[in-house]
């Protein structure tokens, strides 16, 4: 059957093809085991000055994987890792994948009440954990499955230096609470013992559980997606095609990612971690991008990067720090913006820093991430996501199922090889999210062109309707994003007894001298009615995500 020809293909950049071949790849480890021997002798991560090469890479995953099968775990069994950004994670990550398990990504930040849900949701066995997050596990560890812990420093594999680094940790910083969890090894141990116990490999196929990712959980209880080895290889290649023919104007030796986004989340794991292995790059693992003040530092050391993925708060928040105007970066080649919408005012103000605009993409946890993207090739900020990767379908819904016409809102639904196999141990909650001819139903409301650029408007359960009118937080965000003095906004509805919703929005300001009434005035001018906020609160904060999401659902229980 001929393969169907929809309005992005027009806009495809010459050589990109319409669909994705994976049948090269039996999984994961084949595209891994391809790098290792390609690239060997390059660095395939730094880390705090430290660097690991893919032949190091290699080797240690490989360990750690032994070190899994001498445990005795069965295949498919889940392993659990609560790491931020450091050259433990994709050693354990390549591991557990090696070893034939799944790996299930947590949050370090996570509180004993949601690890424990996550643990055992998951039905994890295994946990590879960082000290500083320890004295949380040991509070819940009874209640779970895991059976096996191996606990890791700051500074474990970093030599000589680390010893200093975790001793000012421990007892200068005094950032690591005592804890105790019996039977628990630290990770050089388990991969000694990995090394010392060379094991048959379980080679993993397409249909295996590559991750449990679970979501953010900012509009409900998160909920693990289940992404096989043929999702997330899917979509390593899909962002590969896409971003080829910009590779080709600039053809570059070895690419450079900057990882300033965790690992543990679907952006940063597939954008970094999975496309850098894939490309042989190397990427510079930034373990806490909140600290801006070191992670310019990081920059200014390294101006060879070539690709910077991040979201909108992370490059809000650099371009209002005044040092990071002497930050320069003569090699970068792409800015990509995910995770949440792009706002107007950040896109020009990085590309009047940099000389290099954000390009745009949407995607979700159940969609490995990427479902659309901007092409690297433009040259200014688009106000869309982009078209469908190659293989990728999207179709926009009304609330009766039927696609609404160009131009006109509805329901973004997505099929395509890196769409989820469902949500974990919830089969009700994957019928409810799957359309009856296959399309993943996304929960976030948009729009598509008639050349087929998709244009996201908000999350379904983020708009506010005001009486029987629609108001979508995003445009307000993004106009006050506009207005000198603030920093950061989130709009959200609450209720109010004459309308049904009413509008109120939430700022953190740049000038304290902005008053509610500047904010009023500023939205008369700009707004029709309904759509003005009818509250105005200013906060030192923003609750947020791991990834730097704003959590609209946090603000509105505040406002109940």
């Amino acid at each position: 059957m001929a393969n169907p020809v929809h309005p992005w293909f027009k806009n495809y950049p010459e050589g990109v093809p319409h669909t994705v071949d994976i049948s090269e790849y039996a999984s994961l480890v084949d595209l891994f085991e391809q790098s290792f021997a390609r690239f060997a002798d390059r660095d395939a991560y730094q880390y705090l000055g430290k660097t690991m090469t893919y032949r190091e890479l290699d080797l240690l995953s490989k360990n750690f994987a032994d070190y899994l099968l001498t445990l005795g775990l069965a295949r498919g069994a889940r392993v659990a890792l609560m790491l931020p950004n450091m050259l433990q994670f994709p050693i354990a990550m390549l591991g557990v994948l090696r070893a034939g398990m799944v790996v299930v990504t947590v949050n370090p930040l996570y509180t004993p009440r949601e690890l424990q849900y996550q643990l055992k949701d998951s039905g994890a066995e295994a946990l590879v954990i960082l000290e500083n997050c320890a004295h949380n596990y040991e509070k819940i560890m009874a209640d779970t499955a895991v059976k096996h812990v191996v606990v890791t420093s700051v500074g474990e594999q970093i030599g000589l230096k680390g010893l200093l680094v975790d001793f000012v940790l421990k007892h200068v910083k005094k950032v690591v609470p005592a804890w105790c969890i019996p039977g628990s090894i630290n990770f050089k141990a388990a991969l000694q013992q990995g090394l010392s116990h060379p094991m048959p490999a379980l080679r993993p196929q397409q249909d295996d559980i590559a991750f449990l990712q679970y979501t953010g959980g900012t509009t409900g209880v998160s909920k693990g997606a289940v992404l096989l080895h043929r999702n997330i290889l899917a979509n390593v290649l899909q962002v590969d095609l896409w971003l080829e023919p910009a590779l080709k104007k600039h053809p570059i030796k070895q690419l450079v990612f900057l990882c300033a986004l965790p690992l543990y989340h679907i952006f940063a794991l597939t954008a970094c971690g999975m496309l850098g292995i894939r490309k042989g790059g190397l990427n510079i693992l930034v373990p806490n991008p909140k600290d801006l003040g070191a992670f310019i530092q990081l920059m200014k050391h390294n101006p060879g990067i070539h690709i910077f993925p991040g979201v909108n708060t992370l490059f809000n928040a650099l371009i209002h720090r005044p040092d990071f105007a002497d930050v320069k970066f003569p090699n970068l080649l792409i800015t990509i913006g995910g995770g949440m919408a792009v706002q107007q005012s950040v896109a020009d103000a990085w590309k009047k820093m940099t000389g290099v605009p954000i390009i745009e993409g949407y995607g979700l946890s159940e969609t490995s991430p990427v479902v659309c993207v901007n092409t690297a090739l433009i040259e200014k900020y688009t106000g869309n996501t982009g078209l469908p990767v190659p293989g990728t379908e999207v179709t926009i819904r009304g609330d009766d199922g039927v696609e609404s016409a160009p131009g006109q809102s509805g329901e973004v639904c997505v099929r395509g090889p890196q769409v989820m196999a469902g949500y974990w141990n919830r089969p009700e909650e994957t019928a409810a999210s799957t359309t009856s001819d296959g399309y993943f139903k996304t929960g976030d409301i948009g729009v598509m062109d008639e050349g087929g650029y998709v244009k996201l408007l908000d999350r379904k359960k983020d708009m506010i309707v005001v009486s029987g009118f629609k108001v979508f937080p995003y445009e307000l965000e993004d106009l006050l994003g506009r207005l000198p003095g603030v920093l950061e906004s989130a709009v959200v509805g609450i209720p109010d007894p004459d309308t049904g919703e009413s509008v109120k929005v939430f700022i953190v300001r740049s000038d304290p001298s902005l008053t509610e009434q500047q904010v009023l005035d500023y939205c008369k001018e700009q707004l029709t009615n309904y759509k003005r906020p009818k509250h105005v609160v200013f906060k030192s904060e923003l609750p947020k995500s791991n990834v730097g999401k704003i959590l609209r659902r946090e603000l509105r229980d505040l406002s109940v």
